[in-house]
């Protein structure tokens, strides 16, 4: 054997293995002084990592490389000196034929027993090096300024693959993942998309302002808590992260307070017995005093809806002085007519009476359970932890005494106040940080305070006009706890943040609203919550959904231009509000319409024609086994790539702060490119590849579950009632039963046309237009394949033969019209040619005065001869109906001669 090629190439292969690693560490370590340079140790890179033994240390990789470079030279010496040497057959050593070549062997020996000492040297330097290493991966060092821990790994095997050297894996490298996407969520602290980074890892702490409980939810309402439920879901169930999610309900508060006593005092006043004298002086004492509040009204929405009232209220008051008593029509009619103004009026003059506080607690009750149902019927998901502002008294009160003891409150005749100006000169703290633009802003300062905390007294309580109420000092009429500045009831803005507080702690991920609470609350609402725990973040992500309008105009309880959610269900399901609100983003302003809906249908009916489709087909293919498998043409990898892009696509838009509109609109294209091919393959007389639509029929299914459109336990596609696996069951129990009574039609229709029964056929046609759409079933009649059969809510397939009577009526309806049309003018024009020429312009005495000989106009009405264009234009119309009239008369003269 060639000893010494084999000592070489071994010799070579350590020594450039153990190079490449001390050259690989030396850069990791020199990477991480740069990371570290505080605390990690100051010392040369040969006092951290060489050796601590007597022998000769290599220090450094220059005199590492000396040393294999003067091991390869004695090597290649010994190898040239012994080239005329020769193995002797059978011995293990070699014959030396000269002193000289056993010199040469000598000195190898020796060399080689300094490199051995060498590269044990080495090895405890490599386990040095390894066990920092170890200890950096533990501590999740994974890159450095750029270097990457698996390089090192990588540099230090030998990449040497030549003879004689044991062979070891290639590098590996990572993919390069230009498309990865992080979730941004857009920030109304930042009035921009922000990188999501919860606080503390994948735990999510979440608030939520909820309802002030005072009558019914409207449309406005379920624009926020759709969209907040629809991005809650999609951070939960698509993000994966764990939400803990707390919400408010609002049952103390200026507006339930006002609408508690007027409700009372209305009642009452129903059940007093009245004259007319006294019901007019009444409801003239209510108008003038509406009157009066109109005319100091500026807003425009608000004073709109006033003046409609106004209008109603002056209506009432006219009719009233027309009757001659007070019948219970009449006085229903007033209370209906009348009711704002005669509230206001009642509440103005007898609300101070009212001293029950179960009077006050009744009606947020009532309106919190109406609420939860309206969720319910929604398909909102309840909250992780609802809070009450009445069940937090205590802690409200607890909490304003700890802002009054870090110098940010201040008590003043009864109430406690906020000190704007306090709070905002502080180095930790500025104030208004969602609209810091709005400051100043007395009357949206003077709306978040309430309708019965702005009269002149109460204003002049407060050092700053910017300042706003902690704690309030009840009056007559009013609830109130005991608190140590006396008698009173919290402050609108203090309920949310104590409750958030009390529950998620000094700081949150994320806070949730409507953009109309953006200022004064939320900004309020932060301000005391930091001042509280001297905390400069006490919410990380502000989240506010867009206005709801009807017209342009805000839906709002206050302006009564609201529809409730009760109404809005009466006309569309609550899929198709979902759907609504996921065709348009969350943050933007939504305008409920006709047209809005109709987007919404029309897309649910897509998908749903789709999902039956599916189904149609994986019912009567096999979806499972080896039998469900089979090769991929171009089609199916055609539109798996598309479906595999499409994901990504979904993907990317979700990453992009919840933009379920481009979502909804790739599962569109999806649905689309999948229709293509289902009617390619009928079209090619070719079964459809069942398990690849059905992994995309799934797909959109989850994504829908995500979005909360769809029930968990659903399999493929929308239930056919809501109850996800009782619909899934029925499907599966009444298929078999309509795929035999389809089968059983279609030979029928078979032998129909072939004997031309016409009988047959009708009947046939009335079991799938009028028989089976009342139970839910719809037939598909398709030429030269098997009709598709597909459960449908029964609702739906009477609407949709509602709708398709009502055009074939309007096509029936405008086919008459059409042919009455057509006759009228056939006899008008019979009618034209029985006029001889002569008596075509003698009639229109309007326009000439005087005739020729043959009844053509020779003059004006104003006496005027003609001119030649206008008689040359007369001309035209005479002859021509000369020539029309003379054809009457021939036809007349053949039909009596026949």
């Amino acid at each position: 054997m060639d000893y010494f090629g084999h000592l070489s190439r071994s010799n070579s292969n350590i020594t450039h293995r153990i190079h490449n690693k001390w050259t690989c560490f030396k850069l990791y370590d020199e990477a991480l002084l740069q990371q570290d340079k505080d605390n990690y140790v100051k010392q040369s890179f040969s006092d951290r990592f060489s050796p601590q033994c007597n022998s000769s240390a290599i220090e450094t990789p220059v005199i590492l490389s000396e040393e294999i470079t003067k091991a390869r030279a004695s090597i290649k010496h010994a190898m040239k000196n012994t080239a005329t040497s020769k193995p002797v057959p059978n011995i293990g050593s070699f014959y030396t034929i000269s002193e000289k070549t056993s010199r040469n062997v000598e000195l190898l020996r020796n060399d080689l027993k300094a490199l051995s000492g060498t590269i044990q040297t080495l090895n405890f330097s490599l386990r040095q090096f390894e066990n920092r290493l170890a200890k950096i991966e533990s501590n999740k060092f994974t890159k450095i300024d750029g270097f990457e821990t698996t390089s090192v790994k990588v540099e230090m095997r030998s990449r040497n693959a030549g003879t004689g050297g044991k062979r070891i894996q290639p590098e590996w490298k990572p993919p390069n993942n230009s498309q990865s996407s992080q979730l941004k969520l857009y920030n109304s602290l930042t009035r921009q998309k922000e990188n999501f980074i919860p606080e503390f890892g994948n735990n999510v702490k979440w608030y939520s302002c909820g309802p002030t409980v005072y009558d019914a939810s409207h449309m406005g309402h379920a624009r926020s808590y759709i969209s907040f439920d629809i991005l809650r879901r999609v951070l939960s169930n698509y993000f994966g992260y764990n939400v803990q999610y707390c919400m408010n309900i609002t049952d103390i508060d200026d507006k339930i307070i006002k609408r508690a006593r007027q409700n009372y005092l209305l009642e009452q006043y129903k059940e007093k017995s009245l004259d007319l004298k006294q019901a007019l002086e009444d409801v003239t004492s209510a108008m003038e005093n509406f009157d009066k509040k109109l005319k100091e009204t500026n807003d425009p929405d608000k004073l709109a809806m006033m003046e409609r009232m106004n209008v109603q209220g002056m209506s009432c008051l006219t009719y009233l002085k027309s009757v001659e008593d007070i019948t219970k029509d009449v006085k229903e009619k007033i209370l209906s007519d009348c009711k704002d103004p005669l509230s206001n009026w009642l509440d103005a003059k007898y609300g101070c009476s009212v001293a029950d506080n179960s009077i006050f607690s009744a009606l947020p009750q009532h309106w919190e359970k109406d609420y939860f149902e309206d969720m319910d019927a929604l398909n909102v998901a309840p909250p992780d932890i609802l809070t009450r502002v009445s069940e937090y008294v205590p802690e409200i009160i607890e909490f304003v005494e700890k802002i009054i003891e870090n110098g940010y409150g201040y008590p003043s005749n009864g109430s406690v106040y906020f000190s704007v100006s306090q709070f905002d000169s502080s180095p930790n703290h500025f104030y208004a940080k969602l609209v810091p633009e709005a400051v100043g802003d007395v009357k949206a300062l003077e709306e978040g305070e309430g309708d019965l905390s702005v009269s002149v007294d109460q204003l002049s309580e407060k050092r700053s006009p910017n300042d706003f109420a902690l704690w309030k000092a009840s009056k007559p009429g009013e609830p109130s706890w005991d608190s140590p500045w006396g008698k009173g009831r919290p402050g609108w803005h203090i309920e949310c943040s104590v409750m958030a507080c009390s529950i998620l702690g000094s700081s949150m991920d994320i806070h949730t609203g409507g953009v109309d609470l953006k200022f004064p609350h939320h900004d309020n609402e932060i301000a005391q919550a930091e001042a509280h725990y001297n905390n400069p973040h006490w919410v990380r992500y502000f989240l506010h959904s867009g206005h709801l309008t009807i017209a342009g105009c805000k839906m709002s309880k206050s302006l009564k231009n609201f529809i409730t959610i009760k109404d809005a269900l009466k006309k569309n399901t609550s899929r198709q509000l979902r759907f609504a609100f996921l065709l348009h983003s969350w943050k933007d302003t939504l305008d409920y319409s006709e047209n809005t809906m109709h987007d919404a249908v029309q897309f649910e009916k897509l998908m749903n024609e789709f999902f039956l489709n599916v189904k149609h087909v994986l019912r009567n293919l096999p979806d499972h086994g080896p039998k469900s498998f089979w090769k991929w043409k171009k089609e199916e990898l055609n539109l798996s790539e598309i479906f595999v892009q499409h994901q990504q696509n979904v993907h990317d838009a979700l990453c992009d702060n919840v933009d379920t509109r481009t979502a909804l609109d790739h599962l569109r294209q999806l649905v689309t490119a999948s229709n293509t091919y289902l009617a390619s393959s009928h079209k090619n007389k070719t079964p459809p590849n069942s398990q690849l639509l059905k992994n995309i029929a799934k797909y959109i299914t989850w994504m829908f579950k995500v979005f909360g459109a769809i029930p968990e336990d659903t399999d493929i596609g929308f239930p056919l009632i809501s109850g996800g696996n009782q619909s899934q069951n029925t499907e599966a129990i009444l298929m078999p039963y309509l795929n035999v009574l389809s089968k059983f039609r279609e030979d029928v229709r078979a032998i129909a046309r072939e004997h031309k029964v016409t009988k047959v056929l009708e009947l046939c046609d009335a079991l799938r237009d009028d028989e089976l759409p009342p139970l839910g079933v719809r037939l598909e009649d398709k030429e030269g394949t098997q009709t598709v059969v597909k459960l449908v809510d029964p609702a739906v397939l009477m609407k949709e033969k509602e709708e398709k009577q009502k055009l074939a009526e309007k096509k029936r309806k405008e086919k008459e019209a059409a042919k009455e049309a057509a006759a009228r003018k056939k006899e008008e024009k019979q009618a034209q040619r029985r006029i001889p020429a002569a008596k075509l312009f003698i009639s229109q005495t309007d326009k000439y005065s005087a005739f020729d000989g043959q009844g053509f106009p020779t003059h004006a009405v104003d006496g005027k001869e003609l001119s030649k264009g206008q008689s040359k234009k007369l001309r035209k119309l005479y002859d021509a109906q000369d020539k029309l009239h003379n054809e009457y008369l021939k036809e007349c003269a053949a039909m009596n001669g026949s």
